[in-house]
């Protein structure tokens, strides 16, 4: 009889294993991309990956797939993978569904759990405050989505959480980008957080909608708007190359 229990669970182990180490390695790279020291159309090669993170070639070439699989990185000809650009159009798209989402989701929270915004709502608030001060882009990623998850929480509404779970790593990405472009940005949005949570606590469904969407319409605006005059250099300057050829 071949294998047996002992063996099964060896196996078990070590798949177990590989699939944290790939975690692990997406992680990474992922935060590299959010925190901006892998910038849109960075080749990603995977022998200085593997240095880098202290890992052999294996899980950091499933881990590109993965990331390649979720619109993160992409094939580039003769270059292997690089990091997606993030579109303009995509982002106005997302943020269109997002802001109907976190209004419902905060409308919810305030007609069903408005004493519990109130009671834990404000660390959250503080905690973003916080984070603000020290201007690292991955304890206010961290903030953020502490709050809006504790939001979805309290608005006991599961549904909202699936249908946003297939763009969540698009979501802190943009929230990167727009955290590391804009220093006066997370004061703002902090601000804006503390509003929605005191329309909640206060049983303010309608405040709470209204808010929640202007909130992410704000940040939508600011973002979008870069990425169309970046968009639109792009191609003035692929243009003037033309030209000169």
């Amino acid at each position: 009889m071949k294998g047996g229990p002992a063996m099964a669970g060896e196996t078990d182990a070590r798949s177990l294993t590989r699939h944290r180490l790939v975690e692990q390695v997406y992680g990474a790279i992922f935060s590299e991309i959010t925190e901006g020291r892998l910038p849109p159309n960075t080749r990603l090669i995977q022998d200085e990956l593997a240095d880098a993170y202290g890992v052999s070639r294996q899980p950091v070439q499933q881990a590109l797939l993965l990331l390649r699989n979720h619109g993160i990185v992409r094939d580039a000809p003769r270059r292997g993978l690089v990091v997606a650009p993030l579109e303009a159009s995509f982002v106005q798209n997302l943020y269109e569904v997002r802001g109907v989402l976190e209004g419902l989701t905060s409308r919810l929270a305030a007609e069903r759990n408005p004493a519990r915004a109130g009671r834990e709502g404000p660390p959250l608030v503080a905690a973003g405050r916080a984070a603000a001060q020290t201007g690292s882009v991955a304890e206010l990623i961290a903030a953020d989505i502490a709050f809006h998850r504790f939001l979805g929480e309290i608005a006991e509404n599961p549904i909202i959480v699936e249908t946003a779970a297939p763009h969540f790593n698009h979501l802190r990405r943009i929230m990167g980008e727009v955290l590391r472009e804009d220093e006066t940005m997370p004061a703002r949005i902090w601000d804006e957080h503390a509003a929605i949570l005191e329309a909640i606590a206060a049983g303010d469904a309608e405040t709470a909608d209204r808010l929640s969407r202007q909130h992410i319409a704000r940040a939508a605006t600011v973002f979008v708007e870069r990425l169309r005059a970046q968009e639109d250099a792009f191609a003035e300057e692929a243009k003037s190359r033309r030209v000169r050829r």
